[in-house]
């Protein structure tokens, strides 16, 4: 059974950009360690940015996936305000081009509204899609009072061609791909417990240590997107952190009632 859901304290809120900085800063000690991460196959992967957010704050990610052997690609469509006509119709674009491209399904990494629309990416068109990884993404978001983000949201409202109904009827059924949910007790802008995926065959949730700005970059959660994009396809098991990371995880997957 999780806590009740609620936004996160102040506290968490006013220093998350602060330990993002950090973050980024223990990313780069620990870089001349990526070569221990698990190399990619080359499939294609798509990278959806968070509310307010572009390509820009997705690069340090892909970048990485792509040293890793990964086709990597931002969406391309500026910044993120929201479902507007053009993210809508470009992002289902972009994945189409991408999975017609390579003749494979391609991975969806989606950071807070970026996973949100991940989701319903895969939801349309399952066939396109290996899996998703959101990161930080309030999917099962139950009170628009349990995130920071709402007066942001709201400012490019009247640009919305759809408006958002909580709770999102279609998160009771879980996802027709692979799931996993990155998600973080200390992030500052929405209640982890929105984050969390239902119990499945095919969904899992794993903990970091990281700020809402920082799971880019958040060593703990690029090893844990690196191990789960190295899955071969059509062989999807939970994760398991080797022993001497397992400390990186605070705290198994955790239940739903």
């Amino acid at each position: 059974m999780t806590a009740p859901a609620r936004a996160p304290k102040l506290p968490l809120y006013y220093t998350d950009i602060p330990r993002a900085v950090v973050e980024y800063g223990q990313l780069m000690t620990v870089l001349p360690l990526r070569r221990t991460l698990p190399v990619g196959d080359g499939h294609p992967v798509l990278v959806l940015p968070g509310l307010l957010a572009g390509d820009g704050s997705t690069w340090t990610l892909r970048r990485l996936l792509r040293r890793l052997g990964y086709r990597t690609h931002g969406w391309g469509l500026g910044r993120n305000i929201g479902p507007t006509a053009k993210a809508v119709a470009g992002m289902a674009e972009r994945l189409d081009e991408l999975h017609t491209r390579y003749d494979a399904p391609v991975s969806l990494i989606g950071w807070s509204l970026g996973g949100i629309f991940a989701r319903a990416l895969a939801r349309r068109d399952p066939s396109a899609v290996r899996q998703v990884i959101t990161l930080g993404s309030p999917f099962r978001l139950e009170d628009e009072r349990h995130t920071h983000a709402g007066p942001s949201f709201k400012r490019y409202a009247h640009l919305h061609v759809e408006a958002p109904v909580l709770p999102v009827d279609l998160e009771a059924e879980p996802l027709g791909v692979p799931a996993t949910s990155i998600y973080s007790p200390y992030d500052g802008m929405v209640a982890w417990q929105a984050c969390l995926n239902l119990p499945s065959e095919q969904a899992e949730n794993i903990a970091v240590l990281s700020s809402h700005i920082g799971y880019g970059h958040h060593p703990a959660a690029v090893w844990a997107i690196a191990d789960r994009l190295a899955q071969p396809l059509g062989s999807w098991a939970p994760f398991r952190p080797p022993a001497v990371l397992r400390p990186l995880f605070p705290r198994p997957a955790l239940k739903m009632a």
